[in-house]
């Protein structure tokens, strides 16, 4: 028997149906975005970046890490970024380019030591890289300070033992503060607002830059604690140093105390416990013998101002990090490759701002529902123990 055909009336309710459901798909596309995009950028409004110093994945992950703290404590209490990575070897290239997305130059990828130079721009490259060499970057190369204060929000930067606020050597002078001593283990290399004219040329220098021990004071109330907050412990005690002035151990043991006295002050405080986030990581990993490692990731690019961005190879290595707030699941871990740059990037996006220098980079991962895994904020309480 052949089969009948429908009828045009069916038809014309089967088109009618089909433009309703085409009408209500594209219609619902923002809101899906949208909804997808809340996801990944959970309302955080206070970041808390802590920068430790120089150490190998294993040694400071491992089972026999001499920080328990940090790599059993408080990795149960966030999500752990198994695949984070430093972008140079020395120090002074990941502060700077967490701050600003600039990659390293000759000078910086010698921490500045022998001048705090300015910097001899000679134009702009792609990913908006100032080309060049020096120190202090011009006041037109911006970092992320300076986008926050244009949109009426605050920055602080704690640097310990630091004598005075925005503490940093004369334009063209050899750095005074290079190594610890008995009266302070300040290092300026650690301290990246001060190598931007846009900053040290302005009085929200001295307002922002400034000694640690104000950071407990302005953690007393939501209005007086930043929106972003980069704090460097001493050479001593964020493990740089193996031995401390007089003799105490350095190394990671000093850096777990120190984070046992110090975050518990951060997640305590009203603004972190309604929209904080803490972000705990390594400037680089370790560079010599058997655990020198200068691996990258995230397809970083070739830094126009140096032959290469680590010493031995691409970048600073695999370091790892811990991301902890009430918007993240205890416990968890992501294996996404993420770096300093993808830090800016995820930042930037938490506050809605461009992305500077190599934080808009092509092939570069933001955090997202991998790391936020808790998008309501309800907090299903930290196990304290390492999954």
């Amino acid at each position: 028997m052949a089969r009948s055909m429908p009828s045009r009336s069916w038809f014309r309710v089967g088109v009618a149906v089909l433009v309703v459901l085409t009408a209500a798909a594209v219609l619902g596309a923002p809101a899906a975005s949208a909804a997808k995009k809340a996801a990944k950028h959970p309302p955080i409004k206070h970041v808390f970046v802590i920068n430790l110093e120089n150490k190998s994945f294993d040694e400071t992950w491992g089972p026999s890490s001499p920080a328990p703290y940090l790599s059993q404590t408080l990795e149960g209490q966030g999500v752990f970024l198994d695949r984070y990575y430093a972008i140079a070897h020395v120090s002074l290239g990941n502060y700077i380019a967490q701050i600003s997305g600039q990659g390293p130059s000759k000078a910086t990828q010698a921490d500045c030591i022998a001048s705090y130079s300015e910097f001899r721009s000679t134009g702009r490259g792609a990913d908006g890289q100032e080309l060049g060499d020096g120190c202090v970057y011009p006041k037109h190369v911006k970092t992320l300070a300076d986008q926050l204060t244009a949109k009426k929000l605050t920055w602080k930067g704690y640097m310990e033992d630091m004598s005075k606020p925005c503490l940093h050597p004369e334009i063209g002078q050899r750095d005074p503060y290079l190594t610890a001593t008995e009266s302070g283990a300040y290092v300026t290399r650690h301290n990246p607002f001060v190598y931007f004219h846009s900053i040290i040329d302005s009085p929200s220098c001295a307002e922002n830059d400034v000694p640690l021990a104000q950071l407990e004071q302005d953690l007393s109330s939501i209005k007086t604690t930043a929106n972003f907050n980069l704090i460097s412990p001493n050479v001593c005690n964020d493990g740089h140093d193996a031995t401390c002035p007089g003799g105490a151990p350095g190394g990671l043991a000093a850096a777990n105390t120190w984070l046992q006295t110090w975050v518990p002050k951060i997640t305590s405080s009203p603004a972190f416990e309604k929209d904080g986030l803490l972000v705990v990581t390594f400037d680089e990993a370790e560079i010599a013998g058997d655990n020198g490692d200068s691996s990258a990731c995230c397809n970083e690019q070739q830094p126009p101002n140096v032959e290469q961005a680590g010493l031995s190879g691409p970048g600073g290595g695999r370091v790892g990090a811990v991301l902890i707030s009430r918007f993240i699941e205890p416990g968890s871990t992501s294996a996404t490759p993420y770096n300093h740059y993808a830090l800016l990037c995820s930042i930037e996006n938490l506050f809605g701002l461009k992305k500077l220098g190599y934080a808009g980079a092509s092939g570069l991962a933001c955090f997202g529902s991998d790391v936020y895994t808790n998008p309501s904020g309800k907090q299903a309480g930290a196990s304290g123990k390492k999954t």
